[in-house]
């Protein structure tokens, strides 16, 4: 069967097949989800696996413009679309970076011991990202830095299943102390119902969790601040706090900087939140994070008025399954 239509035929049972195993799939992952919105559950596992359809398209398209059945102006955008479609979907997320950062804490005089912080956010374990798999991953690629103690700025889950427990325990690998805050998905969405559960893989996964604590250290302070969506960002009590040495505050939205107030050493915070745009395009991505982050943070160390921020683009996903110019990225900051 080599004329154009067998060959259509056979596409058109390639597309029918793939779209029945995107509504299996995602009819099964409403059942086994922890969420309190199944048909949002739905849509959203119906688009990840419904992807799978960008491969056949691209060939579908090649296809029909060789035989031509399109012409270049018809063919080449499509193409386009689906080679760019393939790339964010099944490339960029599964790329997993380290990026090394030197940051210096303050004006005084540099740490006697400099510090190897790895700083991980949004792993948003749920419906297409944090698999246990991908948390091996990050476990051996962070203890490969052989960090001094590992930070995770929120959003543990994103939609979870009935695993969450069994995937967040893969972090029990970690060979530092592991501390965390919560982010705004762990505390508004889907809701109470997660929270003990929540609690429970993080205790099996060894991670301490440090909102509205203190650790104190040898040089410096690390303090816990809660999501300030939820909010639980309370930072009053800092300076009545000791200041004999520098803080390192973690919080999961970078516009929690507007709530430091004056110390005698500047902070560095450390955050995540806005996936730095997750998808970087022109235009585009800046006017959702408008919205994502009142003060315009988007990925890297800003310096502001009270204190200095560091924005990692975290591992996972949100909203689309998609990553674009923003691959998950482990940051390794060397504090001095």
């Amino acid at each position: 069967m080599t004329d154009p239509a067998s060959v259509q035929i056979i596409f058109n049972g390639i597309f029918l097949l793939l779209t029945a195993y995107a509504v299996i799939r995602a009819i099964h992952g409403c059942r086994h989800s922890l969420t309190i919105s199944p048909f949002k559950t739905f849509i959203l596992l119906f688009v990840y696996y419904g992807l799978y359809l960008t491969l056949p398209f691209f060939s579908w398209t090649l296809w029909q413009w060789s035989v031509g059945l399109q012409n270049a102006w018809q063919a080449v955008p499509m193409l386009l679309l689906s080679v760019f479609l393939i790339y964010a979907r099944f490339v960029e997320p599964q790329l997993l970076i380290v990026r090394r950062t030197p940051v210096r804490l303050h004006d005084s005089p540099p740490l006697q011991d400099p510090l190897r912080v790895a700083l991980l956010a949004d792993i948003h374990v749920g419906l297409f990202s944090g698999r246990a798999r991908q948390l091996k991953r990050i476990v051996n690629l962070v203890n490969l830095e052989q960090p001094d103690f590992i930070v995770i700025s929120g959003d543990w889950t994103y939609e979870p299943n009935v695993r969450l427990i069994e995937d967040l325990k893969v972090l029990s690998g970690f060979i530092a102390p592991a501390y965390s805050v919560p982010g705004n998905h762990d505390e508004q969405i889907p809701g109470p119902p997660i929270q003990q559960v929540l609690k429970e893989g993080l205790e099996a996964a060894n991670i301490i969790p440090i909102e509205g604590k203190i650790i104190e250290m040898d040089e410096i302070r690390l303090i816990g601040i809660g999501d300030l969506w939820a909010g639980k960002a309370d930072m009053q009590p800092m300076p009545a706090m000791p200041q004999d040495k520098p803080w390192v505050i973690l919080a999961h939205n970078p516009d929690t900087v507007a709530q430091v107030p004056d110390l005698p050493y500047r902070p560095l915070m450390l955050s995540g939140h806005t996936h730095g745009g997750q998808l970087e395009l022109p235009w585009l991505t800046d006017y959702v994070l408008s919205r994502v982050s009142l003060l315009g943070f988007k990925k890297g160390l800003y310096q502001v008025k009270n204190a200095q921020v560091f924005v990692t683009v975290g591992t996972g996903l949100v909203g689309l399954p998609l990553r674009f110019r923003t691959p998950p990225t482990i940051d390794i900051l060397h504090l001095h």
